[in-house]
C-alpha cells in the first residue's frame, strides 16, 4: 500500500482547522499535470492559545522533517518551504537550518500578522505580494505558488504522516490547553475524545465554575462547563476561564481588538465590520441589535474566512455563558 492510501485508512485531516482529508489534498497535488510543484509546511501558528506546532519544533523536528520529504517524494515537488513566524524563526531557525541541511527545503520568515496564515495569503507573502487572501477556486493544489501545484500542510499534519509512514499513529491529535486551569501544556489525545475527556485526561477538571474557549483564543468557541461532552473542533486549542475572574467585557473586547488589528483591509466587511464591533465594544451602551447586523453581514459578504468566522466567540459567548 502506498503511502497516499495509507493516509486514506488512518482518516488523517489537515490539523491546521479546516480538516480537509490529508489523502485527498496529497492526490490532488500528485495528479496535476505540471513538472514544477511545492510543499509548504505551515508553522505560522497565529492564533491565540495554540502552540502545539511549537511543541512539535521542541521535540520532534527530524520526524517533521521527514514529514515533509515524503510529501515531497510522494506528490512529485521538488522544492519545500517551512514557513515560521517571526517569534519560531528568532528561536529555532538555526536549528531548523541545521536539520534540513542541503536538502531542497528552506525556510521562510513569516509576517503579516494573523492573516498570513491563511493558505493563499501565505502564497502571497512568499511571493512578496500584498499579504491577502486570493479568490478560490482556482485552489493551491493546482495553482498555488507561482502559480505552480503546491502542497499546503500544518506542521502537525505532516508530523502525523511520518508517523504514518512507520506504522506509529494512533489516531491522536495534540491540544493546547492554557488559562485559568491546574495543568497548562500540550498534550497528545485520541482524535474521536470529547473536551471534557481531555480535560479528564490532562487532570483540568476544576471544581470552580468555568467556561472554555475551543479552537483557539480568538474565533473559537465559547462552551460553558455542561457543554464539555462534545467533540474535539478547530486547531487544537482549550483555553479556560474562570467565571468568577473574568470580565466578559473585557474579555470580548479583546477579540474584537485583535481581529480590527489583523484584519488584511481588502474586503470592505471585514475591514469596517472589524473596526464596527470594537467601536460597538467600547461604547457605554452597546448596540446589541447592529451588533447581531453586523455579525449577519460580515458572515454573509467576507471575503475570507476569518471575517466569516468573527462572530462565533461572542455569538457563543452570549449564548452559552451570559444567557
Amino acid at each position: 500500500m502506498d503511502l497516499i492510501q495509507k493516509i486514506k485508512k488512518s482518516g488523517l485531516v489537515g490539523r491546521g482547522g479546516a480538516g480537509f482529508p490529508t489523502w485527498k489534498k496529497w492526490e490532488m497535488v500528485k495528479n496535476a499535470p505540471d513538472k514544477e510543484k511545492y510543499v509548504i509546511c505551515n508553522l505560522s501558528e497565529g492564533e491565540p492559545g495554540i502552540k502545539k506546532d511549537k511543541y512539535i519544533l521542541d521535540n520532534y523536528l527530524k520526524i517533521l522533517i521527514e514529514g515533509i520529504e515524503l510529501a515531497m517524494k510522494n506528490v512529485g515537488a521538488q522544492r519545500a518551504i517551512i514557513v515560521l513566524k517571526d517569534e519560531y524563526f528568532d528561536q529555532m531557525a538555526d536549528i531548523v537550518i541545521e536539520h534540513i541541511g542541503k536538502e531542497k527545503i528552506e525556510i521562510f520568515r513569516k509576517s503579516g500578522g494573523y492573516i498570513s496564515g491563511e493558505e493563499t495569503a501565505l502564497l502571497e507573502a512568499i511571493e512578496g505580494q500584498r499579504i491577502e487572501p486570493r479568490a478560490k477556486p482556482p485552489y493551491p493544489t493546482t495553482d498555488g505558488l507561482w502559480h505552480y501545484p503546491t502542497l499546503i500542510n500544518n506542521a502537525e499534519t505532516l508530523y502525523s504522516v511520518a508517523l504514518i509512514a512507520h506504522g506509529k499513529y494512533k489516531n491522536e491529535r495534540l491540544i493546547s490547553i492554557s488559562g485559568d486551569c491546574l495543568h497548562l501544556g500540550t498534550f497528545s489525545v485520541p482524535e474521536n475524545f470529547t473536551i471534557k475527556q481531555v480535560l479528564e485526561i490532562s487532570q483540568n477538571i476544576m471544581n470552580y465554575d468555568y467556561f472554555v474557549q475551543v479552537g483557539g483564543g480568538a474565533s473559537g468557541t465559547v462552551l460553558n462547563k455542561n457543554q464539555l461532552n462534545r467533540p474535539l473542533i478547530g486547531m487544537g486549542a482549550i483555553i479556560v476561564h474562570r467565571r468568577s475572574i473574568t470580565k466578559v467585557g473585557d474579555l470580548a473586547l479583546k477579540w474584537a481588538r485583535f481581529f480590527r488589528d489583523e484584519s488584511c483591509g481588502k474586503c470592505v466587511p471585514c475591514r469596517e465590520g472589524t473596526y464596527r464591533i470594537c467601536e460597538i465594544l467600547e461604547s457605554e451602551n452597546p448596540n446589541w441589535d447592529m451588533l447581531y447586523d453586523i455579525f449577519d453581514t460580515m458572515e454573509k459578504t467576507s471575503f475570507c474566512a476569518m471575517g466569516i468566522m468573527v462572530s462565533t466567540p461572542f455569538k457563543s459567548l452570549i449564548e452559552n455563558v451570559l444567557t
